[in-house]
């Protein structure tokens, strides 16, 4: 008998959170030691494994570039263990001896984890090692596009994990993947917590499945360079962070926001760096190919290389480009290239001075990266404060390239895969995600004593016998306070 697609898809998604739960109620008694010798082994599997894992995320999604994708999953695995290893997870994490306050963690339970189809193995490493620090059992849901890589780092981790003394089923991974499983894991009721990074549609949707989500919103980071900037290391960091995996980090730069004085300048070290300009009928060829006609990026272009776009555009290029930049005027429809790129493409922006910078970034931000973030290239703190003060950005990255300041890798940022951009952006937190996020936290609060309040004799507009009759009530609710303070203070 033929079994149904969505049918399997369904009942092994049920399956998985069914282990997961019961891994989950194993794991939420480990102790401290037991948690990070756990998170030890997970790390060295990962590590051990991001080469192979980066060339199948390469093979299987035609996004990026194997060395960069290396360095991810490296990043995810030794980087991220460093800065979680000395965490508290389990039991009494802080006491606070003046204000006789205790703080237990507790794990939220079972995690539903969401992994996009550009960073889909570094992102099952990272999520996996946060939810297992914080005693949570997880199970992902691939992007369709890269089911197998994803499946094999969710495997890598789980085999990791259970030699350490990990339950069987704590991290899991869909592999009869259909939209139906995704949201039946998503909606399942023994998943406590959905972790999201991908889409701005699927994330919505975890929004929208009544269960508490962490997820992040798009990222059209500009690239203010002010003239103040190291012109020659901003040019180097600002196509060093855009080129990094072919442009797939969200927090990648999206646009060059340059001064006029200075502008001419930058272009010189930009293109020493191996940008390519393209000129007005370039733009407008690149533009049809990478951006789609109802808005959003070109599928086939996220994550290539500056030839394969030029190719498809139907232009030529030199062979050592780097990235392609377009100058543009404007920001909104009538110039698709001013939303966010998840590819090898910057729009370019001339400005009077910063005050006008200051208006474009906020611009492009307002067209799709509200909340996420902006990088500067600037030496004047001053200036740097003003952003500060007035941009709707959860990360303000400075003399930094975007891409891997944003994720914590060259910045001391959180090393996170899922970039929170708060309120703003829809997003429940506005900070990169950690094991903290994915704590319960019990407070355990003893008595410091009982206010000295004297009550506020109301105010009446009666006569003398509501005014007497006022009197005789405040009489009684002092007498009664006396009374309970004496009790207590006893």
């Amino acid at each position: 008998m033929e079994l149904d697609r969505d049918l399997c898809s369904l009942q092994e998604v049920r399956n998985l959170v069914r282990a997961a739960r019961k891994a989950q109620e194993t794991l939420m008694n480990f102790t401290q030691e037991q948690v990070d010798k756990i998170i030890d082994m997970m790390r060295e599997a990962g590590e051990a494994n991001a080469a192979r894992l980066a060339m199948m995320a390469v093979s299987e999604t035609g996004m990026g570039n194997y060395n960069d994708k290396c360095f991810k999953n490296y990043f995810a695995s030794r980087t991220l263990y460093d800065y979680i290893k000395p965490m508290k997870t389990v039991g009494i994490i802080r006491e606070d001896h003046d204000k006789k306050l205790w703080e237990i963690a507790e794990p939220v339970g079972v995690i539903a984890g969401i992994i996009p189809t550009t960073n889909p193995t570094s992102t099952v490493i990272y999520k996996a090692m946060i939810a297992l620090k914080a005693r949570n059992a997880i199970v992902f849901s691939p992007h369709p596009s890269a089911v197998r890589c994803t499946n094999e780092a969710a495997k890598i981790m789980h085999q990791a994990a259970v030699a350490a003394g990990a339950p069987e089923g704590a991290i899991g991974c869909i592999m009869n993947l259909s939209m139906g499983a995704t949201n039946e894991l998503m909606k399942h009721p023994s998943v406590a917590m959905i972790l999201a990074t991908g889409g701005s549609a699927l994330v919505k949707a975890a929004y929208s499945s009544g269960k508490p989500a962490l997820g992040v919103g798009p990222g059209n980071v500009p690239a203010f360079v002010e003239r103040s900037a190291d012109l020659a290391k901003a040019a180097e960091y600002i196509i060093m962070g855009k080129t990094f995996d072919n442009g797939t980090i969200c927090a990648s730069e999206q646009a060059i926001v340059a001064e006029e004085c200075i502008a001419d300048d930058l272009i010189t070290h930009l293109k020493r760096q191996g940008a390519h300009f393209l000129d007005p009928e370039e733009v407008v060829k690149v533009s049809k190919v990478v951006m789609l006609a109802n808005g959003g990026v070109n599928p086939k272009v996220v994550g290539k290389e500056p030839k394969f776009i030029a190719q498809l555009a139907g232009i030529n290029i030199p062979d050592q480009t780097k990235c392609l930049i377009a100058p543009l005027s404007g920001v909104g429809p009538q110039w698709p290239l001013s939303y966010e790129k998840l590819t090898t493409v910057l729009g370019f922006y001339r400005v009077a001075d910063w005050h006008e910078g200051c208006d474009r970034c906020f611009q492009l931000l307002e067209a799709g990266g509200v909340g996420h973030s902006l990088s500067m290239h600037c030496n004047n703190v001053e200036i740097i404060r003003e952003f500060a003060l007035k941009k709707p950005v959860n990360r303000l990255l400075i003399n930094t390239p975007a891409a891997m300041g944003g994720v914590g890798a060259t910045t001391g940022l959180a090393p996170s895969f899922t970039l929170g951009c708060g309120t703003w952006a829809g997003s429940s937190v506005s900070e990169n995600v950690t094991p903290l996020h994915l704590l319960n936290i019990k407070r355990v609060a003893w008595h410091l004593g009982i206010p000295d309040r004297k009550p506020v004799e109301p105010m009446t507009s009666g006569g003398c016998n509501e005014r007497a009759q006022t009197q005789v009530d405040v009489q009684l609710v002092q007498e009664i306070i006396k009374q309970v303070m004496q009790h207590l203070n006893k």
